[in-house]
């Protein structure tokens, strides 16, 4: 029996991803870094999970510096991406994407248990729903699961494993809604059907283990997924 619904936030509550990216570009001049993103790099950097993460496979990879930054100078430069983020968000550049209102609405109807797994940070999720909702996050999600709670990040299924563990519910009680590769590897490692609506950055992924995808969170209804 279906119980509850756990979303990814970033890509697939809302398309956040062009907004980070500002956030990354402005989070660089900040720190008088002569590096900028277009979005070709974003969508390859999107492969790797983390902000933090983001940065150091740049410097490493695609720069190929011998002075690669020290955790704590990548923290610092992180720090200061997630206030512009949040900047920018409080100041209305998110909106939900279509049909995840509808959605949620017909699963507290139904007396499911909203929950969120992702990768980003409490301030960006709590951010988020003040902006969309006007309300803080515990208002609209009854457990939150954040990646910097968790050792290993998506892929890695820890932080759905944690989402379960609050929710104190066996993983085929639950259905995980994700738009990237990475998420979807993280939910089925963690035992959970999955549904995947691609954001923008993802459309070409080939989401095989997906038990449902869809072009449009309007395609399929809240019944379709008791039925994963």
């Amino acid at each position: 029996m279906l119980k509850a619904l756990i979303f990814d936030v970033d890509g697939t509550l809302a398309e956040t991803e062009s907004i980070h990216l500002q956030a990354f570009n402005r989070a660089f001049k900040h720190h008088h870094l002569p590096w900028h993103w277009d979005e070709p790099l974003y969508f390859e950097l999107l492969k790797t999970t983390g902000g933090k993460e983001r940065i150091l496979k740049y410097a490493r990879d695609y720069l190929k510096s011998p002075d690669v930054p020290s955790k704590q100078r990548v923290a610092q430069i992180h720090a200061t991406k997630t206030g512009y983020y949040v900047e920018l968000v409080k100041n209305g550049a998110l909106t939900l994407r279509s049909g995840v209102q509808k959605l949620m609405d017909e699963a507290v109807q139904d007396n499911l248990t909203l929950a969120i797994a992702t990768t980003t940070s409490r301030a960006n999720v709590d951010a988020l729903c003040q902006s969309i909702w006007n309300q803080p996050t515990d208002k609209i999600f009854s457990v939150v699961a954040c990646g910097d709670e968790v050792p290993a990040k998506k892929p890695a299924p820890d932080v759905y494993e944690l989402a379960l563990r609050r929710l104190a519910l066996k993983a085929s009680e639950c259905v995980a809604l994700e738009d990237s590769e990475n998420g979807l590897a993280s939910a089925h490692a963690a035992g959970l059907s999955t549904v995947v609506v691609p954001s923008r950055f993802s459309l070409d992924n080939g989401f095989c283990q997906a038990s449902l995808r869809a072009q449009h969170f309007t395609d399929f209804a809240l019944a379709d997924l008791s039925q994963l």
